[in-house]
């Protein structure tokens, strides 16, 4: 399956140690010829952290991307009637934004956009990360698990020794995931093991 010409919606979230390793799989998707639609979560669009930059970061997307980032609700609601998105990733899906998918809160501009693309009956990919997984978020991953449409790139613990709840995905195989969702199936395994 080809990429070229993809509409791929690509939400951000406030995992803000990891939201510089998001950058790679941006410009992959981007040279195999996608149409990437950047959305970010209030937060990432309006605050920096100790690991970035938001003005450099929101420019660096729009620069690999070639799109204005969207980061308002009004901006969101297009991709449901306006724009219809092929796919959606949200990379990385911290616990508050998987808790919020799974109990059908839309109050942000990364979570309407999954909204209208479940809603158009396309499929929503999550790269995981959040020191909560294994704790209270648990029975949310499970039930966005057993969602139509809604698939995971495989993840795993990434330090379980000193943060035993944590769960990270492998970015290494989001574009395999991501193939695999476009066809309605999920990645296996999608509970992989860090050494």
């Amino acid at each position: 399956m080809t990429l070229e010409g993809k509409k791929i919606g690509f939400g951000i979230c406030a995992s803000f140690c990891t939201v510089m390793e998001i950058l790679e799989p941006l410009k992959m998707l981007k040279s195999l010829g996608a149409d990437i639609y950047p959305i970010v979560s209030e937060d990432v669009f309006n605050h920096s952290s100790r690991f970035h930059n938001k003005d450099s970061f929101l420019n660096e997307i729009s620069g690999i991307t070639g799109k204005d980032v969207v980061s308002t609700i009004a901006e969101a609601e297009t991709f449901g009637p306006d724009i219809q998105l092929d796919i959606m990733i949200i990379a990385p899906a911290t616990g508050n934004t998987v808790a919020k998918l799974a109990n059908g809160i839309s109050d942000g501009a990364v979570v309407m956009s999954a909204k209208a693309t479940l809603r158009n009956g396309k499929p929503i990919l999550l790269a995981l990360f959040s020191n909560d997984a294994l704790g209270a978020n648990g029975m949310n991953i499970m039930k966005l698990y057993n969602t139509k449409n809604i698939f995971f790139v495989p993840f795993g613990q990434d330090n379980p020794h000193k943060k035993p709840t944590s769960l990270t995905a492998d970015l290494s195989l989001l574009q395999e995931s991501l193939i695999c969702a476009l066809d309605g199936r999920q990645i296996q395994p999608s509970i992989v093991t860090y050494s």
